[in-house]
This record gives structure tokens, sequence and C-alpha cells, in this order.
């Protein structure tokens, strides 16, 4: 069983070939890794950065992937404006989405991490304060952290994917990538 992690850089798809439109010529998991046969465990949005786990064990991608199995994924958020005590109680009883209420998230305030320049930087605005937050989820909806912190009134400005299960990306660089231990 190979099970490999990797610190997906932004703009980059979570997949091996861009079916998108013809001539798009936009950078996938083939630009970066060059191990046959494996393949992503769950999706990271083209517009994220961080963990992103790739396996050649069907019931393994499953496992980590599958909601039903609640495996943790943590993720180091930096939102608008300034998070106070009550949008993070609304994250941690679970927020109503349109597709439905979430299951409640671990949610904490942090100092900004100590991460890598994001390429492009985010807008910095002088007159819009910012903040990062923890949080932790154990689902996988389409583009959920992003609509739950949009939904207690902090849309994400930057998003990266820190921690799956025990997994984490500790001492990769973007781009980089490792066999797990």
């Amino acid at each position: 069983m190979t099970l490999i992690l990797f610190n997906k850089p932004m703009n980059v798809l979570s997949q091996f070939t861009d079916t998108g439109t013809a001539g798009s010529a936009r950078a996938t998991l083939s630009d970066y890794i060059d191990h046959p046969g494996v393949y992503p465990a769950g999706r990271l949005d083209r517009d994220s950065e961080g963990l992103l786990l790739l396996t050649d064990d069907g019931h393994l991608q499953a496992r980590i992937a599958d909601p039903r199995f609640k495996l943790p994924k943590t993720y180091l958020v930096q939102v608008e404006g300034d998070v106070g005590e009550d949008a993070l109680d609304q994250l941690r009883r679970g927020v109503r989405l349109n597709d439905g209420m979430t299951r409640p998230a671990k949610a904490e305030r942090i100092d900004p991490p100590a991460l890598w320049p994001r390429d492009p930087p985010v807008r910095f605005r002088k007159t819009v304060p910012d903040c990062w937050i923890r949080l932790t989820i154990s689902e996988g909806r389409n583009r959920q952290v992003r609509r739950m912190t949009a939904a207690v009134g902090h849309p994400t400005l930057r998003l990266v994917r820190w921690a799956v299960g025990d997994w984490t990306l500790d001492g990769l660089a973007p781009g980089e990538w490792r066999a797990a231990e």
C-alpha cells in the first residue's frame, strides 16, 4: 500500500488531468507527482492549499474521503473581519447551509500561522481587518469551510488544509510530497 502526503499549492487541480476547456493548461497533480497508480483520497479546491492524500488502496481512499467515517480535517483559515466568540460558537454548534446543517466543528481563533507566502498574495485592505481561525470538520461538502465562514459573517480569504486525521503538512513545502511512514 502506498500513501502520499502532498502539499497542494494554490491553483493546482486535485486531479492528474485537466478535463476543463481545451487550451486551459491549468496545473494538475501530474505536474508535481510522478508515482503511478495513486489517486487522490478526497479533493481540495483549486483555490485552496494544503494537505492532499493520495493512495493506491481503494479501501483507504474510501475511509479518508467518505464522510460516514467522520475523519477529522483541520484547516487554517484566514477570514475577513475580527472573529468573536459568537461566530466561533455558531461554528461549534453547526451552521445552516443551503444543503442543510453542518456537523458541529472545532473552532478557535489563532495567531497568524508561520506559513509560506501565497501566490498570488491575499489582497490586503487597510480598512478591513482579518484574522485566523483553526477549524476542524468531519464532513467534506463542496466548499464547506468557505461556506461556513461566510454563513457566520466572515468570508474566507485564505484556506490551508493542515491535517487529515493524524497526517499533517508538517515539514512539507508547497509542491512537495512524501510517502507516509
